[in-house]
């Protein structure tokens, strides 16, 4: 099947192949006609899958065939996304699928000056891309109106409600025109999501064109064991031994990023951190400079697992296994993408070991235990089944308690003949209880 079949205009056919774009993924096979035909979708794809061109492609369609010419302050599509990292990605992706085609777009997050959004707000915009926090405050500024809003497209929706945005999007979804074509695009569908679905979508066509919580199968997955303190030096040694080039690394804590990040320049390795504490301004430079091959190793924590794409990312490093489970699918979903390959290496300490049966669970696989030669955990990590659920850990034997004497057991290890004698030390006072006769104060007078 090629795009062409698809539907799609000349002009955007071409942009696509200026871009190398051969055949549609599967995801963009099953979505693009429906899109096209004003169909909502509900479409499950894991990450790197080509989701973003499924529904950007038609989408940019739609608009330039279909509806009124924009007017101030007003937007006719809305791409709502969970992160900052993510909106540049995506809003970077319909600049570019949009080449030369006369149709206005914009970005808008947190974490930057609102000044620079509202006014690219004030001609009008044609394509949206937000995080719903900064969508509602230039709403509330009056920046905003939803009066001509065509589309509306939720991509990762399940991460949004993960990070706590449900109160956002509810205000949001009441602002809005009720006719309106909706898309749901999301790497994975929770019971949430398939609620909000069911109040959002008409009648959608359903997509599902991987397992539930699966990864590319271009990624190869494995873990290494590893004690928790040897886990910096282990890395070094793997970037140096294996000539790894470019290293994205996933740790569970800012603090974190920015200790390993420290120890990296240290060992004089070009590297970059970015995580919640970082501006705005500051976590896309760095982004940007790893993409352009300036800096080696990229530290980041989950803030930047479903913002990323890089192009032939080779290598992704979880240092620390993530807290939440699903966390781990967009990680490793930053290599591999587009049908390359990619290799995904945890480094898994014996504490991590309840992290690790949750992502096994989830993945519905056992990944692969390899031991690097000089870095032989002296603290081992059991052995994992699925299936089993989580490890039982031994119970403590109850401490025998002497009965009726009052006395403190002091366990069996003292001879009978030497166990300390315990005493009281003083006599406990007994309170006053309400109702009992009080005792007169020594300046009370008899009646």
């Amino acid at each position: 099947m090629s795009f062409a079949s698809l539907g799609l205009m000349p002009a955007l056919l071409e942009n696509l192949q200026r871009l190398a774009y051969q055949q549609p993924t599967a995801v963009q096979q099953q979505a693009i006609a429906p899109i096209l035909a004003g169909k909502d979708i509900l479409a499950a794809a894991q990450t790197g899958t080509g989701k973003t061109a499924a529904f950007t492609v038609p989408l940019l369609q739609l608009l330039l065939t279909e509806g009124e010419k924009v007017t101030s302050n007003c937007v006719r599509a809305l791409v709502l996304v969970p992160t900052r990292e993510l909106a540049e990605q995506v809003h970077e992706s319909i600049r570019s699928y949009l080449g030369d085609l006369p149709l206005r777009t914009a970005v808008a997050y947190g974490g930057v000056s609102i000044n620079p959004q509202m006014m690219s707000l004030r001609r009008g915009v044609d394509v949206l891309v937000a995080t719903p926090g900064r969508l509602l405050d230039l709403y509330q500024q009056n920046a905003l109106r939803f009066n001509q809003m065509q589309t509306l497209v939720l991509d990762e929706a399940d991460r949004m409600l993960d990070l706590g945005f449900a109160e956002e999007l509810n205000a949001l979804f009441a602002l809005m025109p009720r006719k309106r074509q909706t898309l749901l695009f999301s790497a994975t569908f929770s019971g949430p999501i398939r609620t909000l679905a069911g109040h959002l979508l008409d009648q959608p066509v359903r997509i599902d064109v991987t397992p539930k919580h699966s990864a590319a199968e271009t990624v190869k997955q494995c873990l290494l064991v590893v004690d928790k303190h040897a886990k910096t030096d282990l890395l070094l040694h793997l970037i140096s031994s294996r000539q790894w080039g470019q290293v994205l690394v996933f740790v569970r804590t800012r603090k974190g990023a920015e200790s390993l990040h420290k120890k990296l320049v240290a060992a004089q390795i070009t590297a970059d951190a970015i995580h919640g504490d970082k501006t705005q301004p500051a976590r896309l430079r760095a982004l940007q400079a790893f993409k352009q091959g300036r800096i080696q190793v990229l530290v980041a924590t989950d803030v930047a697992a479903r913002g990323l794409d890089i192009e032939q990312l080779p290598h992704v490093v979880n240092f620390d296994l993530p807290t939440v489970a699903q966390d781990y699918v967009h990680r490793i979903g930053r290599t591999g993408r587009a049908g390359l390959s990619g290799e995904a290496i945890s480094l898994v300490s014996a504490d991590e070991l309840e992290a690790l049966i949750a992502i096994e669970e989830l993945m519905g696989i056992n990944l692969q235990r390899f031991d690097e030669p000089d870095f032989y955990a002296e603290h081992r990590l059991p052995e994992t089944v699925l299936g089993v659920g989580r490890i039982k850990k031994p119970k403590k034997p109850k401490k025998n308690k002497a009965v009726g004497t009052g006395q403190i057991h002091l366990g069996d290890d003292f001879a009978v003949d030497s166990k300390p004698q315990v005493v009281p030390v003083r006599q406990v006072p007994r309170l006053a209880v309400p109702g009992r006769h009080k005792p007169k104060p020594s300046n009370a007078k008899p009646r």
